[in-house]
This record gives C-alpha cells, sequence and structure tokens, in this order.
C-alpha cells in the first residue's frame, strides 16, 4: 500500500482563547473513574502551562524558559540582535536560504554558520560534548571536536531546510517507517498525542502519512528565547497558505490552558508536542536516559490520560538533503488505575526509552544545547 506523506506544519497561529471550555470535562467517565475527581480538579479546571504546572498569573517568557534551553548571560546582552538567539541570524538565514541557489549556495551558508557557531559558542560547544558522552562514551580532544562540528553542520543543515521548507516551493522527500504504529490509533477517528523530541528537524513538522484521511493537527511550539525573533517566526507562519486543519500553540501563551487542548482531543484532534524538554518551574516525572537522569515534562503525559487517547512516538530524522524518515514507534496507552502517580510514571519510562532510542539513532541529531548532566 503506498502513502502519501503531507507536513503537519501548522498553517494558522491559533490561540487557546478562542476554544470554549469543553463540555466533556466535566462528563461522567472523567467522573466515573477511580481518583478522577482529583486529577479533574488538578489536571482540568486549573490553568496549566504546556509544561503541566498550574498558572497563577502570567510569567516573561525568559523566567519560564525550558531547562534544555542554551545559557545566556552577559554575552547575550552585549551582542544583542546578533547574539546566536537574537533576530538578526533568523533574518539572514531565511534570507539567504530563499535567495540563493538550491545548489552550491545552501551549503556556502551552511559552512559559515558552522565555522560562526563552532569557534565563538563556547558554552554551547561544552554542552554538546558533554551530552554526546553519555551516548557515545569518553573520547579526547579531538574526539570532542569532530562531535561538537558533526552536530553543529547537522543542526546548520535542519535549520536552513526548515526556512526552504517554510519559504521555498523547493521538493523534500519523506519515507515512513512503523505505518502499523499511525494506523492503529489514527484509524479509529479519535483523537491521539503525537509525542517527539528535539531530535531531526522536528520544526520541518511532523509528516502524517496519509492517504485519504485529513485531520486538524494542534501543535504545540516552544517560544523563541528572543521576543524579536518570537515576532519574526509568528509573522513567518502567519505568512503561510491557510489550510484550516493544522493549528500553532505557543508555549506561554496566555491564556493556553489544558482544557482547549483536552477538547481538541476529544473532538477527534491530534495534538503534537515534545516530550522531553520541561519548562523552568514545571512539574516532571523522573525518568533515566543512557543511565543517568532525565525529567520530562509531566504536562503530555496528564492531558493524554486525561483525554482518554493513546500517545504515539513520532521522529523525524534527517538522512540527507531535503530527504527525512518520519519513524512512529509503538503507542503509548497511560493506566488509569487509583494510583495516578504510578500511572504517569509508567507512561513516561516508555516515553524516555523511547527518546533514547532516537538519540542513539542519531546522536548528532540531538539538538540540546545545555549541558543535561553538568559536571
Amino acid at each position: 500500500m503506498r502513502f502519501v506523506c503531507i507536513e503537519v506544519l501548522c498553517r494558522r497561529r491559533y490561540h487557546a482563547a478562542h476554544i470554549e471550555t469543553p463540555p466533556g470535562a466535566d462528563d461522567e467517565d472523567l467522573r466515573d473513574d477511580p481518583g478522577a475527581e482529583d486529577e479533574e480538579r488538578e489536571d482540568s479546571t486549573a490553568p496549566v502551562s504546556a509544561g503541566g504546572d498550574p498558572l497563577k498569573s502570567p510569567q516573561p517568557f525568559h523566567e519560564n524558559a525550558p531547562m534544555h534551553a542554551p545559557e545566556v548571560g552577559w554575552v547575550k546582552k552585549f551582542l544583542g540582535m546578533f547574539h546566536v538567539t537574537g533576530v538578526f541570524w533568523y533574518r539572514f538565514h531565511r534570507w539567504g536560504v530563499s535567495t540563493v541557489p538550491s545548489r552550491g549556495g545552501v551549503f556556502t551558508i551552511i559552512m559559515i554558520f558552522t565555522s560562526l557557531f563552532f569557534v565563538f559558542l563556547f558554552n554551547i560547544r561544552r554542552a554538546i560534548a558533554d551530552n554526546l558522552e553519555a551516548v557515545l562514551g569518553p573520547t579526547g580532544f579531538f574526539g570532542r571536536q569532530r562531535r561538537i562540528w558533526k552536530t553543529m553542520h547537522t543542526f546548520a543543515w535542519c535549520l536552513s531546510e526548515r526556512y526552504e521548507r517554510l519559504s521555498t516551493d523547493r521538493k523534500f522527500n519523506f519515507s515512513v517507517e512503523n505505518m502499523d504504529a499511525w494506523n492503529e490509533v489514527a484509524q479509529s477517528g479519535r483523537g491521539f498525542l503525537m509525542l517527539s523530541a528535539h531530535v531531526g528537524n522536528y520544526e520541518v513538522g511532523a509528516m502524517l502519512p496519509s492517504s485519504e484521511e485529513r485531520r486538524r493537527v494542534h501543535l504545540v511550539r516552544e517560544r523563541e528565547m528572543d521576543p524579536k525573533a518570537q515576532e519574526f517566526v509568528e509573522r513567518l507562519l502567519d505568512g503561510l497558505p491557510d489550510a484550516d486543519l493544522y493549528r500553532w500553540h505557543f508555549e506561554g501563551d496566555q491564556p493556553l490552558h489544558a482544557l482547549p487542548l483536552l477538547h481538541a482531543l476529544q473532538e477527534g484532534d491530534i495534538v503534537a508536542a515534545h516530550g522531553d524538554r520541561p519548562r523552568t518551574g514545571a512539574r516532571t516525572i523522573d525518568t533515566e536516559i543512557f543511565g543517568r537522569p532525565f525529567p520530562i515534562p509531566a504536562g503530555p503525559i496528564t492531558l493524554a490520560r486525561t483525554a482518554r487517547v493513546p500517545i504515539l512516538p513520532a521522529y523525524v530524522l534527517r538522512e540527507g538533503r531535503r530527504h527525512y524518515r518520519l519513524v512512529f514507534q509503538t503507542p503509548i496507552r497511560v493506566p488509569r488505575t487509583r494510583d495516578r502517580d504510578a500511572d504517569l510514571e509508567e507512561a513516561a519510562q516508555l516515553v524516555a526509552a523511547n527518546v533514547e532510542w532516537a538519540i542513539r539513532e542519531k546522536p548528532h541529531q540531538w539538538f540540546c544545547f545545555r549541558s543535561v548532566w553538568p559536571k
């Protein structure tokens, strides 16, 4: 059977305030579940951030940044828009990729970006090398430099191809693995949570294999660290053709509560999110990858349990020039027993195992630019 890959990039920004409180939040199937009274109070009615913690008041995005986000300090203040997180590089990169010839020109941009970042981004270089030591084992000085270069070089390709996908009509090639996993959750017509990680070209989007189905997708995306860069990204997404099926949610939007996403899942929509990068102050679940502690956000797993929907792990891995491999893993069904914490922990261990698999599969496509295990 042949399948056509379609991109689930959300073609329109979408704010949670536009969705009314779902009537299903108080329905009998929640009340009949053992311990659902507590869960309904904690997980459904209280405003919840994308990381899963109750929101008492809006917080500046930089105070609630992901724990794995790059470190910034005096260098950021000194360089301003020219810092790696600044809007200059977003504008320059997108302009270059959409202007220069596909052959040769993009390669030149890749080499410029990789060389500059390799020389000047000391904290990120150290973080890459330290993190990959857990994956690939210890190595000497030159081995560390090779790992850093290869990761930065791959990241530059992924970032460039993201802009190619968003700003040009250049052709991409996608292949799909484990369609049985997709069919298991998609053919029921019910909603499900598609969970990925910061491995591969997650910015290109989750690629839904579909020949006949057209499903609405709500994609939860991290905000950029620089407010002007965030504005740039929002304008870029707003300029995409309106497909109506695909909607953006930015973490930290107010109000961005759990109820709208719960409502979407109950309506049979797909919610796509990352499951590997908790936000500072958010609730986490302790897991391990590579034999080391790795807390993951509780929010997505809690949402899946409350909505009674499966989690479909999905990873978009770069295989070559504008060529990506979408891999689905075995769906995860969060238990619903009287021991809510044990239910979440059981599912979290499976999520962590999938994240570890993806990193092992493509270690230099693990784009985590802060040391996960500081020495």
